[in-house]
């Protein structure tokens, strides 16, 4: 066999070169490689080289994938006719996914994003067409392949990462902004979870007995998808809300203003606490808590919770303020408690809370009722208790009752006996009750808890003039969550 080596063939005349008769293979020898004659949808397969880690594609070759982890197949630089095929070996694409990248900023059928192959035994073979489109898949079982953008891209409020996930927090108005979403068999769902708090309601204000404590405002939230939820919701909570691109406004409710009592004179009535307002996030609508009941206006107001009723006047018993008004299913907050019109100390029902009504102030000697717990929600990782009710004040002998859990304002009682404690573990501190000027306390900002119910001490009877308060709402939050990588 003879053997001719030179630097380059030409056609003698004419547009056409021909190597090779009718019938006649024309191979490249072991090694050797070519360029500028593009390829036709096949490519030399690697079989002594699976691939087992990240590595840079080789225009027509095609690789089996081996993969035990996550792994990635860089692209070459793209030119027209390039061609290049993969197939799932270890058929266990779905456990880990396999990702394609196209090199620097050329598309991946028409995106300028990875490709992600995520079904078992998956195989596909790109060809480079031109800058428009990049490479397109030209055979897949899934016929579909293009540069998927797997997970949600958001903005809006103060954001935060947490592994995987992406957390806004609204303390304030806004708009969630969902820039893209996860198309087609990306197998993301385009789910956020959702915790809605809407703004407490302010505690009441007795005049010579005492004010009810402000109801929480209601809170509405999602059951996590990728944690467990928290073992302290009594109920269970609903799916997240599957999102498009857009823009979703948020509305943070505020917390009801306190109110004021100012002595002398002792006579006339205490007002009753304000409502907070409500929190909305995409069609979650949580309801503003109730304010407490004020001497001889004494009902509390009904709400996301209701507020405690006024512990004494000329209507007595006066009703309490009913929570989860309007109905949703779960329940957004529970009922206020009635006040006790027994002397000497009058004690005022406290608020209710997002995780239990209200408790009933013990007759005639006990301090004023305790506000009803809030609810452990951990959807930012912090494990805080969001909407507690304010507590219920009491008058003359005896202490104001306690906030529930979630940051809500303790009631105020007698100058002797001290105000009732504030409720713990909010995201942000209420205030306890005063004895020493019957104030009520407010909850803390954004955590959607009651304040305190307030009242005033007669003078004859050891308190002294001035203007008593009773304790404000805490505004309420709006906290989203969903998986971002």
């Amino acid at each position: 066999m003879s053997k001719i080596e030179v630097n380059e063939i030409d056609k003698q005349s004419g547009s056409t070169l021909t190597i090779g008769g009718s019938g006649t293979t024309v191979q490249l020898g072991t090694g050797a490689s070519q360029t500028g004659f593009g390829r036709e949808g096949s490519v030399n397969w690697q079989t002594g080289s699976i691939k087992t880690s990240t590595f840079t594609a080789t225009s027509g070759e095609g690789y089996f994938i081996n993969s035990g982890s996550a792994l990635t197949m860089n692209l070459p630089a793209g030119s027209a006719g390039a061609i290049v095929a993969v197939s799932d070996y270890a058929r266990n694409f779905a456990t880990h996914n396999f990702t394609i990248s196209a090199n620097g900023s050329e598309k991946i059928g028409g995106q300028a994003t990875d490709l992600t192959l995520n079904v078992d035994g998956q195989a596909l073979t790109l060809v480079y067409v031109d800058s428009t489109k990049g490479w397109i898949n030209v055979q897949n079982a899934e016929d579909t392949e293009t540069g998927l953008i797997p997970f949600i891209t958001a903005s809006g409020g103060t954001e935060s990462t947490c592994g995987n996930f992406k957390i806004h927090t609204f303390t304030g108005p806004g708009t969630f902004t969902v820039n893209q979403v996860a198309p087609g068999p990306s197998g993301n769902p385009n789910v956020v979870d959702y915790m809605v708090a809407a703004g407490g309601g302010s505690g009441g204000m007795g005049n010579q007995a005492s004010g009810g404590g402000g109801g929480a405002g209601g809170l509405r939230f999602s059951a996590c998808h990728y944690t467990a939820p928290p073992t302290t919701i009594p109920f269970k909570a609903p799916a997240g809300i599957t999102v498009t691109a857009g823009s979703i406004p948020v509305t943070v409710g505020a917390g009801g203003a306190s109110e004021s009592k100012t002595v002398p004179p002792t006579s006339g009535t205490g007002p009753a606490g304000n409502d907070g307002s409500q929190s909305v996030f995409s069609t979650i609508t949580s309801a503003g808590g109730g304010g407490g009941g004020g001497h001889c206006s004494g009902a509390g107001r009904s709400g996301g919770s209701g507020g405690g009723a006024a512990g004494a006047g000329p209507a007595y018993p006066y009703a309490l303020g009913a929570g989860n008004s309007p109905p949703t299913s779960p329940v957004q907050g529970h009922n206020g408690a009635t006040g006790q019109g027994g002397g000497p100390n009058y004690g005022a029902g406290g608020g209710g809370g997002a995780g239990a009504a209200a408790a009933t102030p013990v007759p005639n000697s006990g301090p004023g009722g305790a506000g009803g717990v809030g609810l452990q929600v951990n959807i930012d990782t912090n494990s805080y208790y969001y909407s507690g009710g304010g507590g219920g004040s009491a008058w003359v002998n005896a202490p104001g009752g306690a906030g529930g859990k979630g940051g809500s304002g303790g009631g105020g009682g007698n100058p002797s006996s001290g105000g009732g404690a504030a409720g713990g573990c909010g995201a942000n501190a209420g205030t306890a009750g005063s004895g020493g000027n019957t104030n009520g306390g407010p909850a803390g900002a954004n955590t959607g808890s009651g304040g305190g119910g307030g009242n005033h001490v007669n003078p004859s009877c050891g308190g002294s003039g001035g203007t008593f308060t009773s304790g404000a709402g805490g505004s309420g939050v709006v906290i989203l969550r969903y998986r971002f990588q």
